[in-house]
C-alpha cells in the first residue's frame, strides 16, 4: 500500500529558495512530507520535469459581486483556478449590498460557497449609520479583515469614511487582532483635483492621472498609518501605485507601527505612457496606473523587500462599462485574476530576482496578513496542500481563448506571457489541468481567520 495519495515532483518555489529535482507528498489533502531526489511511493506520481512548483496563490483583493448579474463568485474563482490562485480574499462592496453587518456577511459565506470552485475569505465593512457597532460581531462570524475607504465611490455602495469615525473604527478593528485596509485616495484632493481637469476640457487618457495625483495618494496613507499608530491598529495600504507610499510604510514600521501595503500586479506590468495611452478606459483604475519611473520604482522597492503583498483588486465590469469615449466617465478596475502569477514571475525572471519572492508575495504574506497562516500558504508539510505549477510556454494572451473569464476583455490582451499555469490543486485534488477547470461550484471553502476577535469582556 501506498504511503501516500499523490506525490508532485519538480522545482519547487518556496519563501526560502528553490529546490531542484524536488517532490511534496500529499496525504488526506495536506502536505506530509517534501524533499529531493529518491521519493516514497504514492498512489499518484505527477512528474512535472523542471516545471515550477509553488505554493497555490492568494488574492487578497477580489471584487466578484461589484456589478450585478455580470461576475459573481461563479466566474472570479473559475478565472482564478485556472490562474493557479487558489484562495480569493473577496472586497465588501457587492452591487446593492454593503456587507456591513453579521448576518450579511454570513449570507455572503453561504451564497458564496454555493458557487466558489476555490477557498474564499470575505472583508466585512462598516455603514456610517451603524458606527462600528457590528465590527466584532462580523470578526466572529469569520471576517478575515475589515476595508474602509478615504474617498466616496458611492455613497451607499462604497462609502467614504470621515476621519474622526475611521480612528473609531480601526481602533475597534485592533481590538478583533486582525487588519483594517483602507482605500488610500484623499476625497477632497481627490474632488479638487477632478474639477480642475474638467475645467480644462481635458477628457483623454491623461484625465484620469492628473484627477487623482500622487499626493491625494500618500496624503491618505499618512492618515491611515498615524491612526494604526495611535490605535496600535495593523494598518494595510490595499493597492499603492507611487514608490513614496512604501517608502512611508517603511518609515512607520521603522516606528513599530504594524504597517503593510499592497501592489497591485497592473502596476508592476502597466504604464501611462505605454498603455494607459492606447487602452483608454480599460486601463482605468484607482489609484490609477502611473508612468514608467513610478513602475520602475514599484519594483525596486518590491526587490528590497518592501511590498507586503501583491494583488489583482480583480473586477470584470462589461465592456460596455469600459468604453467610454472620455477617460472619467468609464468604471474603474479590470480582470486580472487568470494571469497575475504568471505575469509575476515572469517580471521576476525579466529582471533576474529571486522566484522565492514570487511565494513570499502571493502565499506566504497573505496567508499571514489574513491570519490563517496555520493552514495555508506555503510548501509546508502540515499545511493544505493547495499547489500551483508553471512552465515556460510562451503565448499571446488572449482573454477570451480559454473561457475561463466572464469578460473576454483585458489590459493584458495581446501581451506576451512566458510562464503558465498547467496545474492547480486545492488540497491536494487536481483542479485545473492547463487547459479545464476541474473543480465545480461548491468545491471551495469559506476559510476564516485563526486569530479569535477579542471582546470587550476579554480585553478588560
Amino acid at each position: 500500500m501506498a504511503d501516500f495519495d499523490t506525490l508532485i515532483r519538480g522545482t519547487l518555489v518556496t519563501e526560502a529558495g528553490t529546490i531542484e529535482n524536488g517532490y511534496i507528498a500529499i496525504r488526506d489533502g495536506l502536505i506530509r512530507l517534501m524533499g529531493t531526489g529518491d521519493s516514497p511511493a504514492a498512489g499518484e506520481v505527477l512528474d512535472f520535469g523542471d516545471a515550477l512548483v509553488l505554493p497555490g496563490a492568494i488574492d487578497p483583493q477580489v471584487h466578484s459581486r461589484s456589478q450585478a448579474d455580470q461576475e459573481d463568485f461563479i466566474w472570479s474563482t473559475r478565472a482564478a483556478a485556472a490562474g493557479g490562485v487558489t484562495t480569493i480574499v473577496d472586497m465588501p462592496y457587492d452591487a446593492g449590498k454593503l456587507i456591513s453587518t453579521p448576518q450579511m456577511l454570513l449570507e455572503k459565506a453561504e451564497s458564496a460557497g454555493a458557487q466558489a470552485r476555490v477557498d474564499f475569505a470575505l472583508y466585512g465593512t462598516i455603514n456610517a449609520a451603524h458606527g462600528t457597532a457590528h465590527i466584532a460581531g462580523m470578526a466572529e462570524a469569520g471576517a478575515a479583515a475589515f476595508k474602509f475607504s478615504t474617498f466616496e465611490t458611492h455613497p451607499e455602495r462604497f462609502p467614504r469614511i470621515a476621519t474622526p469615525l475611521l480612528y473609531e473604527a480601526i481602533a475597534e478593528v485592533a481590538r478583533t487582532g486582525l487588519i483594517a485596509g483602507v482605500h488610500n485616495e484623499n476625497d477632497e484632493c481627490v474632488r479638487a483635483f477632478s474639477a480642475a481637469v474638467k475645467a480644462a476640457g481635458i477628457t483623454d487618457y491623461r484625465a484620469h492621472g492628473a484627477s487623482r495625483p500622487p499626493i491625494a495618494e500618500t496624503l491618505a496613507i499618512a492618515e491611515v498609518y498615524e491612526i494604526a499608530r495611535a490605535t496600535g491598529a495593523a494598518g494595510h495600504i490595499v493597492h499603492c501605485s507611487v514608490g513614496r507610499g512604501y517608502e512611508l510604510a517603511e518609515a512607520y514600521r521603522a516606528q513599530g507601527v504594524d504597517a503593510t501595503i499592497e501592489a497591485c500586479i497592473h502596476y508592476l506590468v502597466l504604464c501611462e505612457e505605454d498603455d494607459v495611452s492606447r487602452l483608454g478606459g480599460k486601463a482605468k483604475c484607482n489609484p490609477p496606473i502611473r508612468g514608467r519611473a513610478e513602475r520602475e520604482a514599484l519594483w525596486q522597492k518590491l526587490a528590497a523587500g518592501a511590498i507586503t503583498v501583491v494583488s489583482t483588486d480583480h473586477v470584470a465590469w462589461s465592456l460596455a462599462s469600459k468604453s467610454h469615449k472620455a477617460m472619467l466617465d468609464n468604471a474603474s478596475g479590470m480582470p486580472g485574476l487568470e494571469v497575475m502569477t504568471s505575469l509575476l514571475l515572469d517580471g521576476l525572471t525579466e529582471r533576474g530576482l529571486p522566484l522565492s519572492h514570487a511565494a513570499r508575495l502571493m502565499s506566504g504574506n497573505p496567508a499571514r496578513l489574513f491570519r490563517f497562516s496555520d493552514r495555508k500558504g506555503a510548501l509546508a508539510p502540515g499545511l493544505e496542500a493547495d499547489i500551483a505549477v508553471y512552465a515556460e510556454r510562451p503565448r499571446l494572451y488572449d482573454p477570451a481563448e480559454s473561457g475561463n473569464t466572464v469578460v473576454h476583455w483585458s489590459p493584458y490582451e495581446g501581451r506576451l506571457i512566458r510562464h503558465r499555469p498547467i496545474a492547480t490543486f486545492q488540497r491536494g485534488r487536481m483542479i485545473f489541468d492547463g487547459k479545464t477547470v476541474l473543480a465545480a461550484p461548491g468545491d471551495g471553502r469559506f476559510v476564516r481567520p485563526t486569530r479569535a476577535a477579542r471582546l470587550a469582556s476579554e480585553a478588560a
